[in-house]
């Protein structure tokens, strides 16, 4: 329950951010066109304030903060007297209407260079990318790469972290292979290797790419020894204590930290007989797992204690921090890939290359918005910057109801030297709403795995 409303919390604020900005972009180049903006609302529903300026423009927040509009003058939906027409949207000239409508995406990307300058210049402390070893019978085991090693590059792309590679390697699903730089064991030579992708099984709601190609990321040692419990937990009305080491659950003698968990998660609910040791000491509890739901929505056991994990070796770790030009300049070169990387998997979503599995909606979008605050300002500013770059892609296909749609129009237009007629974009509204229903419908679907 904690949780679902960290979750909804963080996801609220970043959508809050990322419509304001948007609806900013519209506002801002609206104004500077001569276009009289009636409101500027963030948010939809009943007003919890409004302020009307001296230019006579209300700026509200409302009730329902998953989304915003802009309420510009227009003689298409309202009279307008005479004196006044000059101030519509509609009568500005076409160039004017493209500014302003490509306004908000343009605006999300430049909130995605921002929230990346930022990111850069606070800095961030990660993991190299070692690999102690590789899963058999996997795309990288079948290139016979000799482990340990570290990977430097997947294709073109530098992956100085974690993140870095399972980001590249987003962008390879649906190819049929990739290029893989690396540093072999007992040597600084980088070396390459190509990885066919022709048997690669990827879904997204069980392993991240990572897994699925066979990588193995090197993880400090997890010990049978508890390390917190959680208050009110499972754990702690069993009387498990900090030190205590587990031996044995229902007799089965524990080898490993995973071996326990997975004694936990399929005893949800039942009581278990457990050993642990304590000051050298063999004690016997009963402990039953409190129940839970797993991604797939199936029953399974939680007790709440955290284990003794031993430190990454000093080397492993880098940490990364910019000066305000080479964070600019980097935040420009994170949001041009992501651009290239989202163009390229919304193409080949729609061309069948990928699944439509791999589609996810707003649960999917909570779920990381509150993956990434509890990991702190720099992660969230980063999944912030992810999400709009998306928003800015989006908003500019060219289907009706979106700003791409309108663009369309109004290229048309350009090309045409009349307004494509009211009819036909009405028609084109119902047809893109109807599309953009059904993405809708599909996202949610995968976020309940329910395709």
């Amino acid at each position: 329950m904690i949780d679902f409303f960290w979750n909804t919390a963080s996801f609220i604020i970043a959508l809050g951010i990322l419509v304001t900005i948007h609806e900013f972009g519209h506002f801002l180049v609206a104004r500077r066109c001569g276009v009289k903006v009636q409101r500027f609302s963030v948010g939809f529903g009943p007003s919890l304030y409004t302020r009307t300026a001296q230019d006579g423009t209300e700026y509200t927040l409302a009730a329902i903060p998953l989304g915003g509009y802009v309420k510009m003058l227009d003689s298409r939906l309202e009279k307008v007297q005479e004196q006044d027409l000059h101030l519509a949207f509609n009568c500005q000239s076409v160039w004017k209407r493209i500014a302003i409508v490509a306004a908000g995406p343009a605006a999300n990307f430049i909130l995605a260079i921002i929230a990346f300058w930022l990111v850069f210049m606070l800095g961030t402390t990660t993991v190299k990318p070692m690999v102690p070893e590789v899963e058999v019978n996997s795309p990288i085991a079948a290139a016979g790469l000799e482990t340990p090693f570290e990977v430097i590059a997947i294709g073109d792309t530098k992956t100085p972290d974690w993140q870095e590679v399972n980001l590249a390697l987003a962008g390879y699903i649906g190819d049929e292979e990739l290029t893989l730089s690396y540093i072999g064991p007992a040597s600084n030579q980088v070396k390459q290797v190509v990885i066919d992708l022709s048997q690669w099984q990827f879904d997204p709601k069980k392993v991240s790419p990572i897994e699925s190609l066979g990588f193995k990321p090197y993880r400090p040692t997890v010990h049978l020894e508890v390390a917190q419990i959680t208050p009110n937990s499972a754990a702690e009305q069993a009387g498990l204590a900090v030190g205590d080491k587990f031996i044995s659950a229902n007799g089965n003698a524990l080898q490993n930290w995973q071996q326990w968990v997975e004694e936990i998660r399929t005893h949800p609910a039942q009581v278990m007989a457990i050993e642990v040791l304590r000051d050298n000491q063999t004690l016997s509890l009963n402990i039953t797992p409190q129940v839970r739901k797993d991604e797939l929505g199936n029953e399974i056991g939680h007790i709440g204690v955290s284990p003794l994990v031993d430190s990454y070796p000093r080397e492993y770790i880098i940490t990364t921090q910019y000066g305000p030009v080479d964070s600019l300049t980097r935040g420009i070169e994170k949001t041009w890939h992501l651009t290239a990387l989202t163009f390229d998997t919304l193409g080949k979503l729609i061309t069948g290359t990928i699944s439509i599995n791999n589609l996810s909606g707003p649960v999917s979008i909570a779920k990381g918005a509150g993956a990434s605050a509890s990991y702190g300002l720099v992660y969230f500013l980063g999944f912030v910057a992810l999400i709009s770059v998306n928003l800015g892609l989006i908003n500019l296909f060219p289907l009706p109801v979106l700003d791409g749609g309108h663009l369309l129009y109004y290229c048309i237009e350009l090309i045409s030297g009349k307004p494509v007629p009211e009819r036909i974009q009405e028609i084109g509204f119902r047809i893109g709403g109807a599309f953009i229903l059904l993405l809708m419908s599909v996202a949610l679907l995968n976020d309940f795995n329910l395709l």
